[in-house]
C-alpha cells in the first residue's frame, strides 16, 4: 500500500511536521482525507463481472468517492469477467503480499465459488469490509404482457419453463438465489426454472429491454434509472419494506412469504505486509464515514451494512456456510 507520509527519512519527516504544525491541517474532503495516514495513491480494485453491473457500480462509485472525498487519487477499476467473479477472485489469491489491489466482491461470488467449483476461495483472502446491503427487485420491460406480480406469477406457475428469469449473476449469485427461493416459496420447483445467467446487471438490463427474458431479478441500484424513465416495469422488491423512492410492494405485501438482501464488500490479496491490512480497514473507514459516500448510499438505494476485518471475516465465513446449504437444499450444488 503507498501511502504519502509513511516511511520517510527522519529530516523529511522533521520538515513535515514542522510544516504541518505551522500551516495547521491541510485535509481535504469530509472523510479526512490528508489528515492521518495521509492520500492513498494506486489503489486498483478489481471486478468480477463486465461493467454496468452492481460490483462495477459500486466499485466506481466508491473510487469517485474516495478521490472526492480527498482519500485517495488514482484509483483504478479493472473488470476481469468470468465464472461468476471467480476468475478476479483467482488473480487476487494470486497476488499475495499486494497491498495495491482489492476486489469489490460480495454475495454473489460466495455462491460462484461453489457452482464453478473454484480453486480460489474467500477464506484465501484478507477481509476488509463489508459495505452495503440491498434487496433484490422483480422487473420487466415497459411493454411486458405483465403488468403486475400477481400476473407474472400465475404465469410462472402455469409454465416455470417459458417464463425466462434472466439475471446480472451466475448460478449462486444474489441474482439466482433469488429467484430460486421465490420459485420455492410459491411450488415450483427449482429445478423447473429456466433461469438464464448474463454477466452482470448492464446485460441483463439490455436483455429485459429486450424482452430477451419474461423477466429479470436485480439489485435495486442497477434499476433505478429505467424505472424512473419508465423504460422497465418494477413488479416487487425483496425487502422487508418498500424500498424510498420507488412505487413497488414487496414480496410479502403480495402473498409470498420471502425476504432476501444482497451484499458487497472488499477483500485483499492474502499475506498483505507492513500494515497494509490497517492501512486498507482504515481507507474504507474513511471512505464510510464521509459525506460523499452517504450521499451515494442514498442516490443508489444502498443500505449501509458496514463491518470490518475479523469481524467481516466472520459474516463471510457464516455467508459460505448459508449459501452452500442453500444451494445443497435446491439441488444446485
Amino acid at each position: 500500500m503507498r501511502v504519502r507520509g509513511w516511511v520517510r527519512p527522519l529530516l523529511v519527516a522533521l520538515a513535515l511536521a514542522l510544516a504541518a504544525s505551522a500551516c495547521g491541517d491541510s485535509g481535504g474532503g469530509s472523510g479526512g482525507g490528508g489528515g492521518g495516514g495521509g492520500q492513498v495513491t494506486g489503489l486498483e480494485i478489481l471486478v468480477g463481472t463486465a461493467p454496468g453491473g452492481g460490483f462495477d457500480q459500486t466499485a466506481r462509485v466508491a473510487a469517485k468517492a474516495m478521490e472526492d472525498a480527498n482519500l485517495a487519487r488514482n484509483v483504478q477499476v479493472q473488470n476481469l469477467a468470468g465464472a461468476g467473479g471467480t476468475i478476479a477472485l483467482q488473480k487476487l489469491v494470486n497476488s499475495k503480499g499486494n497491498g495495491d489491489l482489492i476486489q469489490q466482491m460480495g454475495l454473489g461470488v460466495v455462491g460462484s465459488v461453489y457452482t464453478n467449483k473454484s480453486e480460489a476461495t474467500l477464506e484465501q483472502t484478507t477481509p476488509l469490509a463489508r459495505l452495503t446491503e440491498e434487496p433484490e427487485i422483480v422487473v420487466v420491460s415497459k411493454d411486458s404482457p405483465y403488468q403486475s406480480f400477481d400476473q407474472l406469477l400465475t404465469a410462472w406457475k402455469a409454465d416455470p419453463g417459458k417464463v425466462s428469469v434472466g439475471g446480472g449473476s451466475s448460478p449462486g449469485g444474489p441474482d439466482h438465489l433469488a429467484p430460486m427461493l421465490m420459485a420455492q416459496t410459491v411450488g415450483i420447483d427449482p429445478k423447473q426454472v429456466n433461469f438464464v445467467s448474463f454477466d452482470g446487471g448492464g446485460e441483463l438490463l439490455a436483455a429485459v429491454l429486450g424482452n430477451q427474458v419474461g423477466f429479470g431479478v436485480t439489485g435495486v441500484g442497477e434499476t433505478k434509472d429505467q424505472i424512473e424513465s419508465g423504460e422497465i416495469r418494477a413488479l416487487a422488491v425483496t425487502s422487508a419494506e418498500p424500498v424510498e423512492g420507488l412505487d413497488v410492494k414487496t414480496l410479502k405485501e403480495q402473498g409470498v412469504d420471502l425476504e432476501f438482501t444482497n451484499w458487497r464488500g472488499w477483500v485483499a490479496p492474502p499475506d498483505l505486509q507492513g500494515g497494509d491490512k490497517e492501512a486498507l480497514i482504515e481507507l474504507a473507514t474513511k471512505m464510510h464515514d464521509s459525506q460523499e459516500w452517504k450521499d451515494a448510499l442514498t442516490q443508489n438505494g444502498w443500505t449501509d451494512a458496514f463491518i470490518t476485518g475479523d469481524e467481516f471475516g466472520t459474516f463471510i465465513t457464516s455467508e459460505n456456510q448459508r449459501v452452500g446449504d442453500v444451494l445443497s437444499e435446491l439441488g444446485l450444488a
